[in-house]
């Protein structure tokens, strides 16, 4: 009976190891459950929080593209709208014009002035306003504190040109002066955004690589040796087919005893 009794045993640590190779060849995963490595399943799950920490920061990071791609493109129909009153404003400056060819620029001139104006109050970007002279900032890290922002402008750089009056030779002389200054600004603006961009896209990669690090160490934790997990199946099935052996001379062994008696 104690034959038996240690052939049953022999015979269940060899299906619950075949069950458990079973499990990581299936799975992909050599780590599957706290029972078969509590502190090796610990690390890997703050590994993976740390990964979908950078992911959510790659997003972040993009979201701030985004934003700084939406303004520009703002600010660049604006630049258009300023150095179509400086062309007006030229125009209007030239003695062979009329006054009521001059109040025909100036009406185009309006038009223009409102498109910025509206440009500057109506845009927004996921539902904020862009041009309130308050700062955006991204979260771009996994982190507390790691955060990058941008500060567009109130547009208020863009007044001078908004008073402008090219119904005379005189208003025309000030409206170019007003546009120089306007798209001086303008250009300020649009570069710090790009430098802005080029960080952020900076930062996308650095995560991306710190994410990748992360990602390869919890591989080597986590994820199934194919080649060592194949061999040691082959070797638990000749111990299984010996332990079927076994527990059948066992089997026979106890019916002998149970004849005799």
């Amino acid at each position: 009976m104690q034959i038996k009794s240690q052939s049953n045993s022999f015979f269940n640590q060899v299906d619950q190891t075949n069950n458990k190779l079973n499990q990581q060849l299936a799975s992909g995963k050599k780590v599957n459950s706290a029972a078969d490595d509590a502190a090796a399943l610990q690390i890997i799950n703050r590994l993976t929080s740390q990964q979908e920490g950078y992911n959510q920061s790659i997003r972040n990071a993009y979201d701030g593209i985004s934003y700084s791609q939406t303004t520009d493109s703002a600010l660049s129909g604006v630049n258009d709208a300023v150095s179509r009153i400086r062309e007006l404003s030229i125009q209007a400056g030239s003695g062979a014009l009329t006054d009521s060819d001059r109040q025909a620029l100036q009406d185009e001139v309006s038009q223009l002035q409102s498109q910025i104006t509206d440009t500057f109050e109506n845009t927004t970007f996921g539902g904020q306003a862009l041009f309130d002279g308050n700062q955006t900032s991204f979260q771009v890290g996994p982190d507390a504190n790691t955060t990058q922002g941008f500060t567009a402008s109130d547009g208020s750089f863009a007044n001078p040109i908004l008073s402008v009056d090219i119904s005379t030779q005189a208003g025309a002389q000030t409206a170019i002066d007003a546009a120089d200054q306007v798209s001086e600004a303008l250009n300020t603006q649009r570069t710090q955004l790009g430098a802005f961009e080029n960080t952020l896209n900076s930062t996308i990669r650095g995560l991306g690589t710190q994410r990748d690090n992360i990602a390869e160490s919890q591989s080597r934790i986590q994820d199934t040796d194919y080649a060592s997990a194949v061999a040691e199946q082959t070797a638990n099935d000749i111990l299984s087919q010996a332990s079927i052996a076994l527990r059948g001379q066992a089997n026979q062994s106890a019916s002998s005893v149970l004849g005799l008696l």
